[in-house]
């Protein structure tokens, strides 16, 4: 295996960089780290080095320094550089050093698996360049043209890395074109890239790049406002996505045209709206923005429902609270002289796009199955309340999603098992003997995160089970007792009355 040494004079990001990556599985071994410059060059002279992964801006001796130092006894040895965002002075030395890359913090874990590929690879190599390759500058194309659409990079530290890395955007005005893989796997998205990367090299004022999230984007450069400069952007694009297999074809979404220098963050934004319309019209090559901006017939500019309201009780997973607000909403709106139903319909397509948006922001995943069900309930919903229902529906999901993935993995286990085997004898002493967990903290851990305690809890699952089963059996009261989970018929009866306010003979007399 080859050696690595991380120096940062911070030691929490040693010891994250240390336990979040996977080292054997690139062929590497950490065999030390240290908090600054000086005790690093000891320590890697008395030990051999393969790789040195050093934060820029430390006391006694900076990583540009600790790199030339160290490559006095080991001239082969690879670089990357940990730094903050405003440090340009540091990464021109740092390339004309011949670094692996130039990690801005928090480090991206993905560009970070990248480069430590890379980097075994030219370890593999027998001579390796000591310059950065084309993959290496097009990852940091990557990170410099995202941080700027987003909004995240000052406009003279932007010029100064354009200027580094052959970006030209002069244009007035520009357009960001995006494109969406299916989950085919690595090879044939980078395929895709090439591809595409391909097709506008050499041009002055279109270039592609990849975001955080894993989509294509095209960052293009427009002399105008009018339409047909995005037109041609979407002529050069479309014969790419017909050079690839029909499984492995990417979908185009575009934003507006706006001012290139101050607001192609929101054609950004607009693009990546444009995608979820994906699952409304699957049939469609591509779809424009300004294609999916509903409302018009309804002569407003403004999304009738109170969309930060919503927003608001989403975080704050108020499930109810969030249900109560959607239906109340659509009930106004419905209200409203001449709101014809297609417009509702638009209304409810429009709010969960803006659930799906939302979620995905605060979860970082994309959970499409769950929004593909509701944009399905939506359009077959043949009256008012059907369209209410599915659209409370999905406000539910929405937050169960967030509540499940807030709970501890414990609890989770637990509830898992209830459901699993609710008829068992199930305990605080036995779960929290399975998991390795005091009872009594079990217990209150349980509590703090169902706002139940564990034994209400499984007499109210044990009991809709019940419930179920008198509805659709034709066993014998004590017989399905025994099925959900009680073995003494008298406790059955006592806990179904306390919960359904009924004996469980009455209950099963009525269906």
């Amino acid at each position: 295996m080859y050696k690595v040494f991380i120096v940062d004079d911070e030691p929490f990001i040693i010891e994250g960089l240390i336990d979040s990556i996977d080292w054997p599985a690139f062929g590497l071994e950490v065999v030390g780290s240290a908090e600054n410059g000086e005790q690093a060059l000891r320590r890697i002279g008395e030990t051999p080095v393969d790789l040195l992964i050093t934060d820029i801006s430390m006391p006694r001796m900076n990583g540009l320094d600790l790199i030339r130092a160290a490559r006095a006894s080991r001239p082969d040895l690879k670089a990357i550089i940990l730094s903050g965002f405003n440090e340009f002075d540091y990464l021109k030395e740092g390339m004309r050093l011949g670094i692996e890359n130039y990690l801005l913090k928090p480090i991206n874990v993905k560009e970070l698996h990248d480069t430590l590929s890379n980097a075994v690879e030219k370890l593999n190599s027998v001579s390796a360049d000591a310059l950065l390759s084309p993959y290496d500058v097009q990852i940091m194309k990557d990170n410099t043209l995202y941080r700027w659409i987003g909004g995240r990079i000052s406009e003279a530290e932007f010029n100064e890395r354009a200027g580094l890395l052959n970006i030209s955007l002069i244009d007035p005005y520009g357009v960001i074109a995006l494109l969406r893989l299916p989950p085919a796997g690595s090879e044939a998205q980078e395929e895709t890239f090439e591809r595409v990367a391909r097709a506008f090299e050499g041009s002055a004022s279109a270039y592609p790049f990849r975001d955080m999230d894993g989509d294509i984007v095209i960052v293009a450069g427009l002399p105008s406002e009018e339409e047909a400069g995005k037109q041609a952007l979407i002529g050069r694009v479309l014969p790419l996505l017909a050079q690839a297999d029909p499984g492995e074809a990417a979908r185009l979404s575009l934003g507006g045209v706006h001012p290139l220098r101050t607001a192609i963050a929101s054609s950004y934004a607009e693009a990546k709206k444009a995608q979820e319309y994906f699952m409304i019209y699957p049939e469609r090559e591509w779809i424009d923005y300004a294609e999916t901006e509903p409302f018009k017939e309804a002569n407003t500019s403004e999304f009738p429902i109170d969309w930060e309201s919503c927003r608001k009780l989403l975080v704050a997973r108020d499930k109810e609270g969030l249900a109560e607000a959607v239906e109340a909403d659509l009930e106004r709106l419905r209200r409203r002289e001449g709101v014809a139903p297609s417009y509702l319909h638009e209304v409810a397509v429009e709010l969960i796009v803006r659930f799906k948006m939302e979620l995905k922001a605060i979860k970082h995943s994309d959970e499409t199955e769950m929004f593909s069900q509701g944009f399905a309930q939506v359009n077959a919903a043949s009256d008012y309340a059907e369209l209410a229902k599915a659209l409370r529906s999905v406000a539910e999901r929405c937050v169960d999603s967030l509540v499940k993935d807030s709970r501890s993995p414990v609890v989770l286990q637990v509830l898992e098992e209830i459901q699993r085997h609710y008829a068992d004898e199930l305990s605080l002493k036995l779960l929290g003997a399975r998991y390795h967990i005091h009872p009594v903290y079990l217990g209150q851990l349980f509590q703090k995160e169902t706002g139940e305690s564990f034994t209400e809890y499984i007499n109210k699952y044990r009991i809709e089970q019940a419930k179920k089963l008198l509805k659709s059996s034709t066993l014998k009261v004590h017989d399905i007792a025994r099925q959900a989970g009680y073995w003494e018929t008298g406790y059955f009866y006592k806990q179904f009355k306390k919960y359904v306010g009924i004996s469980p003979t009455e209950f099963k007399g009525l269906h």
